[in-house]
């Protein structure tokens, strides 16, 4: 080999799986833009790359065992042979953070176990595992005990770090992480740490970014969106920032995630359910409606309290979206706290409704409960309560015929010509059903479009796009 003549090895590819929730998209994100700002080639198929990323949840047992399956089945690939390159699997997210050690010697099908404190140096370690170090894997602890970053400490934003990996329309924008509430079912505390804001000017910077990488609606995310700005001195903050991310040249629309009700303020209601631009969306976690069943799980309210809440929310929007999510079973529910929640889902009317069973989640104050019930009871309940809400979301939709809806456009159908799915102002992303919009033959990915509701579908909708097409 001559002197001019050159070897260089190609980079090193990477692919990232994502569970769980909205968080963990953005967390995802960053690692991306981290890994390619580095080096790496980002690739869809796990099997084109040198290393599978599993970002995992640990919030629920169902939620574990599908992180847990999509380790096996991305190490399955390193002995698959043929086209796969897979030479390392690596686990982060919320399961690993949570688990550490204890999920590295449980599943030794996975080359590694990092912690979010890795992030920040993600390349390095995984040029680390693929070259065959095996490093320690992340020592759990309680990130409450953790001292929240000062805001005067807090590192400006890097929007540059961040890479998306869907590009589709909707992007989710991170407010906040960690949570300083104390429910006794929750965990997500003690592995995601106390509630630190986001700066608005960096909220913002990364808004203008989202738009030039061709998203048109922020998903506003964080453990408790309501607590936005309180250790930034200002409880308001949100109402102040939302009309500035409205604005944002590009945007067409930006909805608000995850609201504490007893921390739903008037001056919120009315920012998010008039402002233009912002979604009249309400996710309302309720978990209840028995203030005895509530005051065990630490949260506060009752039927009275909620439904005067939603009055206010339907008072200045009256086609406001509202879901929430309710816990059947906990330890000490009665049949009366039972009957107390389904009448007031009855009373409510909720656009969706996600119903779970109580589970014992390591380390919360509500393991050590008495009083529990039986899995039997446990899934008599939950089916109970899940054939309500099915009903009474699908007569809430019904209730939305003859309404006419603005849709942003994530899906044109193929097979039928002017046919488009979407999602309108009161459907969240993923979780909240879609709209079927037929006559529009005109539109693209990512236009919003003005249409009737003609029929529904469970909580999904059909609609007919209005006469004159309009579109934007």
């Amino acid at each position: 080999m001559t002197s001019s003549e050159t070897t260089t090895s190609p980079p090193l590819s990477v692919a990232l799986l994502t569970l769980g929730c909205a968080r963990n998209d953005v967390d995802s994100e960053e690692l991306a833009g981290r890994l390619a700002a580095d080096g790496f080639a980002l690739v869809e198929d796990p099997a084109d790359a040198d290393t599978v990323v599993v970002n995992t949840c640990g919030f629920v047992d169902a939620a574990k065992k599908d992180s847990i399956d999509t380790l096996l089945a991305a190490a399955d690939l390193k002995d698959a042979g043929g086209d796969s390159h897979v030479k390392a699997v690596v686990a982060v997210g919320c399961l690993a953070e949570r688990y550490g050690a204890e999920l590295a010697d449980s599943l030794p099908e996975a080359d590694a176990v990092l912690g979010f404190d890795d992030y920040t140096d993600i390349a390095a370690r995984l040029r680390s595992i693929v070259a065959g170090e095996r490093p320690h894997a992340h020592t759990p602890q309680d990130r409450r005990k953790l001292l929240p970053i000062s805001p005067a400490d807090r590192p400006a934003a890097e929007v540059s770090a961040r890479a998306r990996l869907d590009s589709g329309p909707m992007a989710a924008l991170k407010l906040a992480s960690g949570c300083d509430r104390r429910c006794t079912f929750c965990a997500i505390p003690m592995f995601r740490g106390s509630f630190v804001s986001r700066r608005p000017s960096d909220v913002l910077a990364e808004a203008v970014w989202l738009a030039g990488q061709g998203a048109r609606e922020l998903f506003l995310v964080s453990e408790n969106s309501t607590s936005y700005g309180k250790d930034l001195g200002d409880i308001r903050l949100l109402e102040t920032l939302l009309p500035e991310l409205a604005a944002v040249d590009g945007i067409d629309r930006v909805r608000v995630s995850y609201l504490q009700p007893a921390e739903t303020r008037p001056g919120l209601i009315e920012a998010i359910a008039t402002t233009p631009g912002v979604a009249p969306y309400f996710d309302l976690s309720f978990q209840h409606a028995s203030n005895a069943v509530l005051r065990r799980m630490r949260r506060f309210g009752d039927p009275e309290s909620f439904l005067g809440l939603l009055d206010q929310v339907r008072s200045l929007a009256p086609e406001a979206g509202v879901r929430s999510n309710v816990i059947v079973g906990f330890p000490g529910e009665t049949e009366e706290d039972l009957e107390i929640l389904c009448d007031f889902l009855t009373a409510a009317r909720l656009d969706v409704t996600g119903v779970f069973g109580y589970s014992d989640e390591d380390g919360t104050e509500a393991e050590t409960f008495d009083d529990k019930h039986d899995d039997d009871e446990i899934r008599a309940r939950l089916a109970h309560v899940t054939d309500l809400v099915t009903a009474l979301n699908g007569d809430r939709a019904e209730e939305r015929i003859g309404e006419t809806v603005e849709v942003l456009v994530e899906e044109l159908e193929s097979d039928r010509p002017g046919h488009l799915e979407g999602r309108a102002a009161h459907q969240g992303p993923e979780v909240d059903g879609s709209t079927l919009v037929r006559g529009c033959p005109d539109a693209r990915v990512g236009d919003l479009v003005r249409a009737v509701v003609v029929g529904s579908d469970g909580v999904d909708l059909v609609a007919t796009a209005t006469a004159t097409g309009e579109q934007r």
